[in-house]
């Protein structure tokens, strides 16, 4: 009998607080921030689940040898069960984001599902596979910046693709373990991809000034003096800039330090941690990109979840 437990081992449910960063950081970058992201969020949930269980579901016999304690291989949940939710969850995913983006929306949401069932059932065990992962992520960055400027989020969903491609390299070896030329590569790609997000964008710093000449304007009319304006306005401006190279460097300190244990031991146990600590700390490089949208509190609220989701891994495995 197959319970709740079983399918949320099935889709790795934890590991979806990885995701609606993707959304909000794509809106936040677009300008497109609003009522509708947290519904585009849930539909991207959605689909990462699908996603769970097709892989598994395409990975059956290769998991009764290599990891027969996952749901499929030890009876937990039929190949039946895990393919009829994986096409479910895929449905209403597009379905939901259809509904609340409209057309461009659905645009974005078929292709993205397109590209994750191409990724399970075709390109994953072939050389193109960490790429076809890697696009899947850029275009659920994209799904949040369907209601915006799609070309202003192109950057963010590029950082957060070639972030899922050091991530996709190391799951290929979690089984046997790797050489220590593939975890240098992918710790070369982490500082690439921490760099690009520390940087605050243009429109942020210009955002964060204009919010402060509304708030000097009020001010003035309080008898505050002209120093004391601009004074608040250049500290606002600076934690504006800040924001997004804390949390980069959160991101990469904790994903980094993880690929560093693989260059010295390149064991399957040292890829499988590398590879959940680049999931789990996924959310703070997205919150270093809503922040450098110039959603500085949202993108602090995204990069919490980096915690929460490793105490969760603890008790369920996000790969």
């Amino acid at each position: 009998m197959t319970t709740l437990a079983d399918v949320a081992e099935l889709v790795r449910a934890p590991a979806a607080l990885s995701v609606p960063g993707d959304v909000i950081a794509g809106a936040a970058a677009a300008g497109a921030l609003g009522p509708r992201t947290p519904a585009l969020a849930g539909a991207s949930v959605l689909l990462y689940w699908a996603g769970m269980a097709a892989n598994d579901w395409a990975d059956r016999r290769l998991d009764a040898v290599e990891r027969p304690e996952r749901p499929i291989p030890s009876g937990r949940v039929t190949p039946a069960v895990a393919v009829g939710l994986a096409a479910g969850l895929t449905a209403a995913g597009v379905g939901l984001a259809a509904a609340v983006g409209g057309r461009r929306a659905a645009t974005l949401a078929v292709p993205l599902a397109a590209t994750i069932w191409g990724y399970d059932l075709l390109a994953k065990n072939t050389a193109a596979g960490p790429a076809v992962m890697a696009a899947c992520r850029g275009l659920d960055v994209l799904l949040g910046a369907s209601g915006g400027r799609l070309t202003r989020a192109l950057p963010a969903a590029a950082t957060v693709a070639a972030h899922t491609w050091t991530v996709t390299a190391l799951s290929r070896r979690e089984v046997t373990g790797a050489d220590a030329a593939l975890p240098m590569r992918t710790l070369a790609g982490t500082a690439m991809v921490a760099a690009s997000a520390a940087v605050a964008a243009p429109g942020a710093r210009r955002a964060a000034a204009r919010v402060d000449e509304r708030s000097g304007a009020t001010d003035r009319a309080g008898a505050v003096g002209e120093v004391g304006v601009r004074a608040r306005r250049t500290r606002s401006a600076g934690i504006a800039a800040a924001l997004p190279a804390v949390l980069a460097g959160w991101y990469a300190a904790r994903y980094g330090a993880a690929q560093v244990e693989v260059v010295r031991d390149p064991s399957a146990g040292r890829v499988r941690a590398a590879v959940g600590a680049g999931i789990t700390g996924l959310p703070a490089l997205q919150g270093a990109l809503t922040a450098r949208g110039g959603a500085g509190l949202l993108g602090l609220a995204v990069a919490a979840a980096a915690p929460l989701g490793r105490r969760l891994a603890r008790k369920m495995s996000p790969t």
